[in-house]
Formats: structure tokens, sequence, C-alpha cells
């Protein structure tokens, strides 16, 4: 897209996650004004002028990202999808970004359509709505244009930015973790089992247990390995947690150990001051429990 961007126009009226994100994700590589209105001819035509989820026009040459003109029938994608493929982030992202898929069926397909591709009960679309989406949604679609002045542009910027942080650093991520990461066999009392296991690097990633459930599932991993072991990034010591919640896992077995300061009441996460490798290992046999 060319850097002369100097406008985001999107529909008025309701909005929805994917006009909200789509504007998101251009507001990070574009701060400029979003304008809340049809659009015109002229708008459509003018390049240097965004046109967001609305205009009927799927034209990424004249920053135009309207996707309700294609066939009925067509695989669901939504304006962010148009965004994400235009910045050449939408492989990774339906890759990476679970929630991607599921909010391309709902802005095309609907409620009751989603669930049923998802398997799931109607009335769980609603529940898993959270107070977030609401109010954000609500507050963007209450204006009319948005600046640098308004709060609501500010946060839309984050969004954006750490969305597409995320997806272009996380295939680095998983590359970091490939290098560095183990997979341990433990022999516990309940049979072998094993365990993903991260040592404390230098530098240490700010957030060290991020992308390792991704990493596990893309080794073929996912399910043999039932914990994960990676450093504490508020001590010198590690974090102990479940993979995929599993039931064989429970560290409030260990506790009372005096190396634990810490154990989930419900068992899937712990903390321990210990670094040594052979005791991290006790500790995990220890938390081991019977299918």
């Amino acid at each position: 897209m060319t850097s002369s961007i100097r406008q985001i126009l999107a529909h008025p009226g309701s909005a929805h996650k994917d006009d909200f994100l789509a504007c998101c994700v251009l507001l990070h590589h574009h701060p400029v004004s979003i304008v809340r209105r049809e659009p015109t001819a002229e708008d459509l035509a003018d390049p240097t002028i965004a046109v967001v989820d609305v205009g009927g026009e799927h034209a990424p040459e004249r920053s135009n990202f309207d996707h309700h003109h294609f066939p009925k029938d067509d695989a669901p994608v939504c304006a962010l999808s148009l965004v994400l493929q235009h910045f050449g982030l939408y492989e990774d992202a339906r890759q990476y970004c679970d929630w991607l898929e599921p909010a391309e069926w709902l802005d095309c397909r609907g409620p009751v359509d989603t669930a049923k591709w998802m398997g799931a009960d109607r009335k769980v679309m609603t529940q898993l709505i959270s107070p977030i989406d609401i109010t954000l949604l609500r507050r963007f679609a209450a204006e009319t244009e948005l600046t640098e002045a308004n709060p609501i542009w500010h946060i839309m910027k984050m969004v954006g930015e750490d969305l597409v942080v995320f997806i272009e650093t996380l295939r680095d991520r998983l590359a970091y973790i490939r290098d560095h990461a183990e997979i341990w066999t433990i022999e516990g009392a309940h049979g072998p089992f094993e365990v993903l296991f991260m040592p404390r690097t230098d530098p240490m990633p700010d957030e060290p247990s991020s992308g390792l459930p991704r990493y596990i599932a893309q080794s073929g991993k996912d399910e043999s390995v039932i914990a994960m072991v990676y450093p504490d990034r508020r001590g010198s010591g590690y974090g102990l947690s479940r993979h995929r919640d599993s039931q064989r896992m429970d560290f409030t077995r260990v506790e009372t150990c005096d190396d634990v300061h810490f154990a989930h009441a419900r068992g899937f996460v712990a903390k321990t001051s210990a670094a040594d490798p052979a005791r991290l290992r006790e500790l995990l046999a220890m938390a081991q429990v019977a299918e």
C-alpha cells in the first residue's frame, strides 16, 4: 500500500469486529484519522483514502477493501482478511491466530451457521462475547470521526500494533524455541510422559512461555507432551504448567515442597525457585497423576 494514505474511511452505523480490526491494522501502518460515512465515487477512486468494509469493491491498488460483493458461496473472507492479505500477513495470521477463521465465518455467515460449523450450540456464540467487545465496538460505532485526540483511536492503534507484531514475530519466536527447547521424557510412577523444557537464555524473551503450545503442536507432540517448563520472568526459577490442560498433571501435589512458592488451587500451574534440570524433573514426576 502506498505510504501516502491520508484517511481511513469505514461505514457508518453498527460496527463489527472485522471492520474494527481492519481499521486497527491500517492505523498501525498509517496513523491517520478514521471517518465513518458512506464513500463517494471520488473516495473510491482516491488511493490515498483507504475504504474499509464498504463501497462494493475490492481494489487494493486503490486502497479499497470491501468483501460484500463476493459470491455468497465463496469461502468466508472479511474486510480484515483483505487488509491482512494486502500487507502480506494473511497466511501467517490464518496459521497463528485461531480466532481469525471464526471471525470470518461470523461476519460472512452469521452466528447460526458459524455455530454449526464449529459444532457448538448457537448460544455459545453470545456466551463468548466480552464486555470489552461490546464497549469498543459501540464507542467506535458512535463516532463520525476518530482522530489522535480520541482515546478509542489510540486503543485501536495499540490493537493494530500488537496484532501485526504478533503475526510478524511469531515465526521467529517459533524458530527460537526450536533452537533452544528440549523434549524431556520422564519416568513417572504412572508411566513415562513427555514435557517441553525451555531453558533460560540470555537475553531472555519478555514472555518466556510465548509460542510454546504452538511449537508443540507444530512438532507433532500435541498428544504426547502433557506439561511445559519455562523460565519464570519474575524470578530465577521456572514456571510449570499443563499443556492443553492435561489432567495427568496436578501441581498441587508439589505445593508443600520448599522450593515451590506457588501452586494454583486447580493444579494447572506452579512456580518454583528450582533451576537444576534434575530437580525440575523430580517435581514433574511428583505432579503426575494416573489417567
